[in-house]
């Protein structure tokens, strides 16, 4: 078993994530537990996470000076966790200029168990301004970027060791090397876990949870919320209800599709309601992402809880991104925005006990591999996320009916024509249009037009914590966009985002 310690980072549950992934339990704690907490359960090793402070600032995460004297067993530092132990252990760090974000090069310097097989020049993902420029007495460097002399060090004599980088994120070239070298060259942990495990504890401790209580889950026909109904359905058979709520900006087609699938398909005994114009109403001359997204969720509440008798519970199937970027869990991560699952009303039922999350420590392919475990069809788990304020944070301004209809429109063209390349359908993580607050000038059948500006957002990505922008084929892109402007009354101009995450996020709004 690793330990995790969490520094706030929007990244602390992957480094998690991967290391389930290679076999290996991991648990998290918060940054301000005291080192018995820590080391309780007798871990192999423990991590450090990154996090949004500068050593600096006030209030910023600290580094409990007992918690390394205590530790026997492997330390590694990752981002502000590294820069934490360089400074407490006696060394210097900087407060950086300009930063370092996105991908960088490094080049390894000395040989080390944390770099075994690891090419001596690679891609790194950084995420940091302050750096550290003098290292602790008894530490050397073993590789560099060209803004970070001190990109990976480690202790001569202590079992110590500190990246600069993100390991744990997609885009850094070898960061799985580096973790399976921390774990098994340098931890000596075993292979020993797995998500089959996982869906047997759960559903144990879904059963503890609920005991005697019917549980009511909200589901929206997405993987998330489906794999939970059927996880839910397993762990609690009739005792659960699935409800799903039509809240009016949904995708072309995707009401009868969600019935179908829940019905049909799965055998839940779903229940329908129907509210859309409800919702509009209440959209009505909003403009402002946060407030869409705090009515949204309000309004679904209302319609939800009319379902939900006084002993009933709440289930929903928030995963751990909508968590991180919407409130800290256990250490002081910066918020990102509010998740349609992490409204005030929700918060004090969590408060209460009274709110199940079955999937909220897992990412979306760890969903998808559950759902997969679940027998689950391959078309349902397939399907690209769908945020639940739905077309709501596409539609970048006010929501009205008209601009609903054409954003719809336009999405279902993307989903036809992408749909038809398989080797880009199945290369794009998440993809969708928006429906831009601009008109452009343009020109069809001789005549000047003044019409909307559509935008087609395609990324690839493992987990949705990092996201970069999909090379699609430009014959792709074509058809996409002419499709769009011919047949979409009100559209004149397609545009490609080309943003990865971090800086942009993957929505939006």
């Amino acid at each position: 078993m690793i330990v995790i310690v969490d520094y706030g980072s929007q990244y602390t549950q992957l480094i998690a994530r991967r290391v389930r992934g290679m076999g290996v339990y991991s648990r998290i704690v918060s940054c301000q537990e005291k080192p018995a907490e820590i080391l309780k359960d007798g871990p192999k090793g423990v991590i450090l996470s990154g996090g949004p402070a500068s050593l600096y600032e006030k209030g910023a995460p600290r580094l409990s000076k007992a918690l390394v004297s205590k530790i026997d067993v492997p330390i590694l530092g990752i981002c502000y966790g590294h820069q934490a132990l360089m400074h407490y252990l006696g060394g210097h760090v900087e407060r950086g200029g300009s930063g370092e974000y996105g991908r960088a090069d490094v080049e390894i310097q000395k040989d080390d168990p944390l770099i075994q097989g690891v090419p001596r020049k690679h891609h790194v993902w950084m995420s940091h301004r302050d750096h550290v420029a003098k290292l602790p007495k008894g530490f050397v460097r073993i590789a560099s970027s060209p803004a970070t002399p001190n990109a990976i060090v480690r202790s001569r004599k202590m079992k110590i060791w500190g990246l600069q980088f993100h390991p744990e994120v997609h885009h850094t070239e070898c960061g799985q090397r580096y973790l399976e070298n921390f774990l098994f060259e340098i931890c000596c942990c075993r292979r020993d876990w797995s998500l089959g495990d996982w869906i047997d504890q759960t559903c144990e401790e879904v059963l503890a949870h609920a005991g005697s209580h019917r549980v009511i889950s909200a589901v929206s026909g997405g993987v998330d919320s489906t794999v939970m109904g059927v996880l839910l359905d397993r762990a609690l058979g009739r005792q659960s209800t699935p409800v799903f709520v039509d809240n009016g900006v949904m995708r072309a087609n995707e009401v009868e599709e969600v019935v179908h699938s829940m019905k049909t398909v799965l055998g839940l005994n779903l229940k329908v309601r129907r509210s859309g114009k409800l919702f509009l109403s209440k959209l009505k001359g909003v403009k402002e992402p946060e407030r869409k997204r705090k009515i949204i969720g309000k309004a679904f509440l209302d319609v939800f809880f009319s379902e939900v008798h006084k002993n009933d519970m709440l289930a929903q199937g928030t995963l751990y991104p909508d968590v991180i970027e919407s409130v800290s869990v256990r250490g002081p991560s910066d918020k990102i925005k509010t998740h349609h699952n992490r409204v005030p009303e929700v918060m004090k039922l969590i408060e209460q006990g009274r709110v199940i999350e079955p999937l909220k420590e897992l990412f979306k392919d760890e969903v998808r591999e559950v759902g997969r475990l679940l027998e689950i069809p391959k078309p349902i788990l397939d399907r690209y996320p769908f945020p639940g304020p739905g077309l709501a944070i596409r539609i970048l301004g006010e929501v009205t009916p008209k601009r609903l209809r054409l954003l719809r429109a336009a999405d279902l063209i993307f989903r036809e024509e992408i749909a038809k390349d398989a080797e880009s359908f199945e290369r794009v993580w998440q993809g969708f249009a928006v429906l831009l607050p601009v008109k452009a000038v343009g020109v069809m059948g001789d005549s000047r037009t003044y019409a909307n500006v559509c935008a087609i957002r395609c990324v690839e990505s493992v987990d949705g914590m990092t996201a970069d922008w999909a090379r699609l084929p430009h014959e792709l892109l074509d058809n996409i966009s002419r499709r769009i402007v011919n047949e979409v009354d009100g559209i004149n101009r397609v545009v490609y985002d080309i943003s990865s995450k971090p800086p942009a996020t993957i929505e939006w709004e």
